[in-house]
């Protein structure tokens, strides 16, 4: 009697530990072949590379003590956009997985070359925009791979995604969120739409408004979302440089996110109920090379007609007004002198 009470007593035992373990498992996240533990915070790269040029993705995996969605967080696509680069260092710092519920799978810098070699909008190994190369290819050039890299490997993964700009070195931006809207995806859209309402930014802007992507993704957020899964931009700080307040501004948008999403518990900041929704923008570019001058800024209201500027030749000689052809406001334009023919001066986004 007392061996087959202690050998019952062991067999429960066993089952509970099999069962502890099983369970422990089931909770693990597999990411890029490797395995993350529920509760903690691990920072990986992962490398890209072809047959004469090598870079890597820094990215840290906060995996949550509870299981849930997994949120995907992009900085760095454009190596000068240092606003959203230093919110993801500092957001970082700041986030405790045990707290956690779900995952983020975090990516302080998309592009590193532009960002080591102070790059404008380019990879300065190959010279191309990663932001209008994807999906990528797997045997293309370095960035081509980086876009692989992402549409294989890191978006598949995750049940949100965020792709977080601000204003490059030539352009001063007014902040906002964005997101892709396609008629033939309406609650993949509504999501979106509701994940850049809880980002507390004034004015929301709607990207595609058709019936479907009809082409490539070309950027990364909407390769995403040709996966299936809600795609918001975040669009804040300004000409390359960095303040403070658009790297506060970008983590209060992220945490609103994560309270939003139920990843953490706690109140979001800074909330707007009903921010303005741009369905529609007109970027007014230059007729001609040379100077632009202008005294409008980001975040004016113009009309229609109104006189926003000027081009001068090389020599300085008077060329052509530049007119608005909306009534809107403008969201971010061109704020040094020297444009091509072609250059998009002003964005506008169309207010009635």
């Amino acid at each position: 009697m007392n061996n087959y009470l202690a050998m019952r007593s062991i067999a429960i035992t066993v089952l509970f530990c099999i069962s502890h373990i099983l369970t422990a498992q089931k909770n693990d996240f597999v990411f890029n072949d490797q395995v993350f533990k529920p509760g903690t915070k691990t920072q990986i790269s992962i490398p890209v590379h072809t047959k004469t040029d090598t870079t890597i993705i820094p990215i840290t995996i906060f995996h949550g003590k509870k299981k849930g969605s997994v949120l995907g967080i992009v900085a760095g696509v454009h190596g000068l956009e240092y606003a959203p680069i230093l919110a993801a260092q500092e957001f970082s710092k700041e986030i405790d997985p045990n707290q956690l519920e779900g995952t983020i799978i975090l990516v302080h810098m998309a592009n590193v070359p532009a960002f080591l070699k102070r790059s404008l909008r380019v990879n300065p190994m190959d010279d191309k925009n990663l932001n209008r190369v994807f999906p990528g290819s797997e045997s293309g050039s370095i960035t081509e791979r980086i876009a692989w890299t992402f549409t294989s490997k890191i978006i598949p993964k995750c049940d949100y995604y965020i792709d977080v700009h601000a204003g490059d070195a030539n352009n001063d931006l007014r902040p906002y969120a964005g997101y892709y809207n396609y008629f033939d995806q309406p609650d993949i859209s509504e999501k979106a739409k509701e994940i850049a309402i809880a980002m507390g930014f004034p004015f929301v802007i709607q990207f595609g408004n058709e019936q479907s992507v009809k082409d490539k993704s070309v950027y990364t957020s909407r390769e995403a979302f040709m996966q299936g899964i809600p795609a918001i931009d975040i669009e804040c700080g300004r000409m390359g440089i960095v303040e403070e307040k658009f790297v506060q501004r970008i983590k209060i948008a992220l945490k609103n996110v994560l309270f939003h999403l139920d990843f953490l518990k706690g109140t979001p900041q800074q909330t707007l109920n009903d921010p303005y929704i741009v369905a529609q923008r007109t970027t007014v570019e230059s007729e001609h090379t040379g100077f632009f001058y202008s005294d409008f800024t980001s975040g004016d209201y113009v009309k229609k007609d109104l006189k926003l500027g000027y081009i001068t030749d090389l020599f300085g000689n008077h060329i052509s007004d530049v007119f608005s052809p909306v009534d809107g406001i403008i969201l971010y334009k061109i704020f040094n002198p020297p444009v091509e023919k072609g250059t998009g001066l002003f964005n506008i986004g169309h207010i009635n």
